[in-house]
């Protein structure tokens, strides 16, 4: 729980990253992520003017570790997501703890959580929050809640952060319409217990169907799965071809590998079955 001083909406939480490059970021300035993290903190620190390091990963997740060893003198933002953005891999708390115990305290921290309703338990990062620590945790109503194209994304961030936020804010950033359909999702449990159900169904049902198909895939806590197939914008394209949308890879440096979200049943299936017919 905390008071309504330590939250800043946004039109989708990628508003709020594009917030704290405003508020942070000089050019020349740097932040640090890790490989295979989501491209959008590369692609806006690019825009203001700033170098991204990017820590070699760990089995496609963050290395924590290496995350530290990249820090310069002009680092301000550490942008860490868990679950990982494209691989699904999650840091547990007690990695998180580890990490938190040795970062720079003038350092920003930003953890990116879009698809933390998917993972039970999710490691708690408000309590840094809490304990009036430099992070910034984000959130978003655009994955479990299914409300993409309204664009509602928040930050939970200690009130002396959130203010430097809102002098960059645009003053009508999020539409009425969105704030009323995410009051409503919040309340509807009932939708989000059961988008979690088939989300778990469905990933159990890939990673069976990869192991018969014999392909590498990475262990996911989040709603899609990262799986290795050869040519992986090749078979984006074919697949398209067969009306069947996944992600190609080859702009994370993971050219084999395609990402595929998990739908219904009959849709995953019907993924699995023009996948065959394309490998």
């Amino acid at each position: 729980n905390v008071t309504p001083d330590h939250i800043l909406l946004g039109n989708g939480s990628n508003e709020i990253i594009e917030l704290l490059a405003h508020a942070f970021l000089e050019r020349g300035d740097a932040i640090v992520t890790s490989e295979h993290a989501f491209v959008a903190y590369k692609i806006i620190a690019r825009v203001f003017g700033a170098q991204t390091i990017e820590a070699p990963s760990r089995d496609y997740g963050h290395d924590l570790d290496a995350i530290l060893d990249a820090i310069t003198d002009r680092s301000e933002l550490i942008f860490i997501v868990n679950p990982n953005n494209p691989t699904g891999t999650l840091l547990s708390a007690d990695a998180i703890e580890h990490f938190m115990t040795r970062v720079p305290p003038a350092m920003v921290v930003v953890f990116d959580e879009a698809y933390y309703e998917f993972v039970d338990p999710m490691p708690d990062t408000l309590r840094y929050v809490r304990d009036g620590r430099n992070v910034v945790t984000l959130r978003t109503f655009s994955k479990i809640h299914g409300l993409a194209s309204l664009r509602v994304g928040y930050g939970i961030a200690p009130p002396e952060l959130i203010e430097v936020m809102h002098k960059t804010r645009q003053p009508f950033n999020v539409s009425g319409v969105g704030q009323v359909a995410a009051l409503a999702a919040l309340a509807d449990e009932e939708h989000q217990c059961e988008t979690k159900r088939l989300v778990d169904e469905g990933r159990a049902f890939f990673e069976k169907e990869f192991r018969a198909m014999k392909l590498s895939f990475v262990p996911s806590a989040a709603n899609f799965v990262l799986v290795k197939v050869g040519d992986g914008l090749a078979v984006f394209r074919a697949l398209l071809q067969r009306k069947v949308i996944v992600r190609a890879m080859k702009g994370y440096n993971l050219p084999e590998w395609i990402r595929l979200t998990i739908g219904t049943m009959d849709q995953n299936q019907k993924c699995i079955t023009a996948l065959r017919e394309v490998l």
